[in-house]
């Protein structure tokens, strides 16, 4: 199909975004701007330059390639005006070394459902099939359904891992091709929601309780993030607010690493989240617990 979409990675093999053995697409753009995002290279609607200093050799055909005059040779290696860049590519195809790298790809429905079906035999033996994940994948919400037809004519099972921020018509056409949703829950006081993540949770809420009245399949992801909603009272506020949704029972918790990091210095970009830590274990063992109780099924990572 001619509908194209743009994403940032294609991870095969995947065994933490649902069940069996999957291929995980990552889809570019997100409308919220969580301070600790695990994935920061997809927030953007305009491609970024991912630059690993260690595999410069500092030829300089970098500088040379660039049309906006954006990059600079320094003592700490190739440096980037992230203002003056405009993404596009001219340095990642001159660089020998690849030390460079476009953080966004443009591909169409054909081409990117030909890269998922390279591995039915997987999925067909483990239980597993695609994820498209984000980034947010619901803002490229046309290609999005597209591809989601296109592999379930294949046969193979599609989930959507998303936020739950999105308009309500397109929540309802993405359920008509999903298999599975992961749905991710971070905290339940609105204010408090928009204060860490840029937007309130009202849409999200009613977009949880309507895919639960639609009685698809969805599992709820809470990324335990210690500070912000690890606490005793906003976990006994989600679990207040799933109880009656009586079909979501299957809860994953998903403690917060500090592996990102590396990523923003890559991208030229400041990490904010400094003073998040990595939560003990007795901590997610208690967040655990809390579910447990209240009768959810509850798993520790995706």
């Amino acid at each position: 199909m001619n509908i194209s979409g743009k994403i940032f990675d294609i991870k095969k093999y995947a065994i933490h975004d649902g069940p069996g053995i999957r291929t995980t697409v990552f889809l570019k753009g997100c409308p919220l701007t969580c301070g600790w995002c695990h994935n920061p290279e997809g927030l953007w609607s305009a491609p970024k330059i991912i630059y690993e200093f260690n595999r410069c050799i500092g030829c300089g055909d970098c500088i040379e390639a660039c049309r906006e005059a954006a990059i600079s040779a320094t003592p700490s290696g190739m440096s980037t005006d992230r203002h003056r860049c405009k993404g596009c590519g001219l340095c990642v195809d001159a660089c020998p070394g690849g030390a460079r790298e476009l953080t966004e790809r443009t591909v169409t429905v054909d081409q990117l459902v030909e890269i998922i079906k390279q591995d039915i035999l997987f999925y067909d033996e483990s239980g597993g099939g695609v994820t498209f994940s984000g980034g947010e994948p619901l803002l490229q919400a046309d290609f999005l359904i597209e591809v989601l037809k296109a592999c379930g004519l294949c046969e193979i099972h599609r989930i959507v891992d998303t936020s739950g921020y999105a308009n309500r018509s397109i929540i309802e056409e993405v359920a008509r091709q999903t298999d599975l949703f992961l749905f991710d829950l971070k905290l339940i006081d609105s204010e408090r929601h928009k204060q860490f993540t840029g937007v309130p949770n009202q849409t999200i809420l009613d977009n949880l309780v309507f895919l639960h009245n639609l009685e698809a399949d969805v599992t709820v992801r809470i990324p335990l993030i210690p500070g912000i909603n690890d606490d005793p009272e906003n976990l006994s506020q989600i679990c207040g607010f799933l109880l009656p949704l009586k079909g979501i029972r299957d809860v994953h918790i998903l403690p917060y690493h500090d592996y990102q990091k590396n990523k923003y210095s890559k991208l030229g970009m400041e990490y904010t989240a400094d003073e998040i830590v990595v939560p003990p274990p007795e901590r997610v063992s208690n967040s655990l617990k809390q579910f447990e109780e209240k009768g959810f099924q509850v798993s520790i990572g995706g």
